[in-house]
């Protein structure tokens, strides 16, 4: 039930609208819980996404010339998931005026509010918004920096809120706001629904999943284990062993050893940068730098400010391909300023995955230091075919692309020699300058 006030002939008239929105216990439960930062780690079928769109048109309802927010991993997962439930819920409130535009996934209300949905795929597009409530829909396979570095400055002289929901993926961001959440701190709330507890899946339903799921699968979708490992992630198991091993630490950079960096360049896409030192047999992994929509010279003042010593910078191949505007290619621009990349081999992917696969046990990461490309590594995984329910034998391309292609072209191009691997390796050298 909503509140519409309008004005006519100088009064004010109030109106109580039913949008249709009908909450189980639990999902009112959360509505009366909320605080301005929300945590929701909820089973599948739970009804997050309905409770998250209807908490926005209480926002967009109660506070004239509102924006808000439903951002999905991608701009397509926000139209399948949540597109069809935010025109159904304002359906109502469009008989007092306001607009809903098909194309860009926007509902603008009688009062000036305007709620959209989009895709954190594009996340750079956001910035220098400003938002009075934002939801963040599966946060747990979006990059950390869409949280940190655009939706919390959005939000801040708006004194706006957020709210986090979906299932785990491993420890990584969405766990760390959860327990932030978990841990008392001021106007944040956080829950774990495991629908073991909650009834909401009949007993039955879970007993058909856990029969044709794997344990991991299940534990995850179901039970809201973020100690499951990732499903289908090619490094999750080797970044925990590296953990439990101790080898996740304080890794501090030695000035007498030569500093190699490892990149994935991109342009729209983000640039992703690793910073090693070889000690003996031990790859001391120090840092990791990675950002989006920046050119070359924005990459070499990093490596300046870093003020490391540097012996050798490793590319990908296509670094070589000239671009229309210039005539150049970014080796020749890179080199022109003052960073002589070397190319690694234009290995098959799968070759290039063993290889880290050999190299990953003989690695130290800096814990702080290089947490978003540690992340990016543990949820590196296969495409999931839904059609015939298997993986695929190609990873998904998400944000962890990039930060884990950058590791895979180090990883090829000077590998640790451990690899019993017998099978001949086909090398294009053709790109070769």
């Amino acid at each position: 039930m909503e509140s519409l006030i309008s004005k006519s002939s100088g009064k004010i008239k109030t109106y109580e609208v039913s949008v249709g929105y009908k909450p189980r216990p639990l999902q009112k439960q959360v509505h009366e819980s909320l605080k301005r930062f929300n945590v929701l780690v909820c089973h599948r079928r739970f009804g997050k996404s309905v409770l998250a769109i209807n908490e926005l048109i209480k926002t967009a309802t109660s506070k004239p010339r509102s924006k808000l927010a439903y951002i999905a991993p991608t701009y397509r997962q926000g139209k399948a998931i949540a597109w069809d439930y935010l025109k159904f819920y304002t359906r109502p409130l469009m008989a007092f005026g306001g607009d809903r535009n098909e194309s860009e996934l926007r509902v603008d209300l009688y009062n000036e509010s305007r709620i959209q949905i989009y895709g954190a795929d594009n996340a750079d597009s956001l910035r220098g918004m400003g938002f009075n409530g934002v939801v963040l829909d599966e946060y747990a396979i979006m990059s950390p920096r869409v949280w940190t570095e655009i939706i919390r400055p959005a939000i801040s002289d708006t004194n706006g809120w957020v709210i986090f929901i979906g299932t785990p993926m491993g420890h990584n961001q969405f766990w760390e706001v959860y327990d932030y959440a978990k841990r008392g701190h001021k106007d944040w709330f956080g829950q774990l629904y495991r629908a073991s507890e909650t009834e909401i899946i009949p007993p039955n339903e879970l007993i058909e999943a856990q029969a044709i799921m794997t344990e991991e699968q299940y534990n995850q979708e179901f039970e809201c284990s973020f100690t499951a490992a990732v499903s289908g992630s090619y490094y999750g198991k080797l970044i925990t062993a590296a953990d439990n091993g101790n080898r996740i630490t304080k890794v501090p950079y030695d000035p007498e050893i030569p500093v190699e960096t490892w990149w994935d360049l991109g342009i729209g896409d983000s640039t992703s940068i690793w910073f090693v030192q070889r000690v003996a047999e031990e790859l001391h992994v120090i840092d990791y730098y990675e950002t989006s929509g920046e050119s070359l010279y924005h990459y070499a003042e990093v490596l300046e400010k870093k003020n490391y010593k540097y012996n050798r910078h490793v590319a990908p191949h296509d670094i070589v391909a000239r671009e229309l505007g210039t005539g150049k290619s970014r080796l020749e621009v890179a080199l022109e300023i003052g960073i002589d990349f070397e190319i690694a081999a234009k290995l098959e992917v799968d070759h290039g995955i063993e290889s880290v696969r050999n190299t990953l046990p003989y690695c130290y990461f800096d814990r702080e230091n290089c947490k978003i490309g540690l992340d990016a590594l543990r949820q590196y995984r296969k495409q999931w075919d839904e059609r015939n329910q298997v993986f695929k034998n190609k990873p998904l391309h998400d944000w962890c692309s990039h930060a884990a292609d950058a590791f895979r072209y180090g990883c090829v191009h000077s590998p640790i020699d451990t690899s019993q691997w017998t099978k001949p390796i086909y090398v294009d050298t053709k790109y070769i300058v």
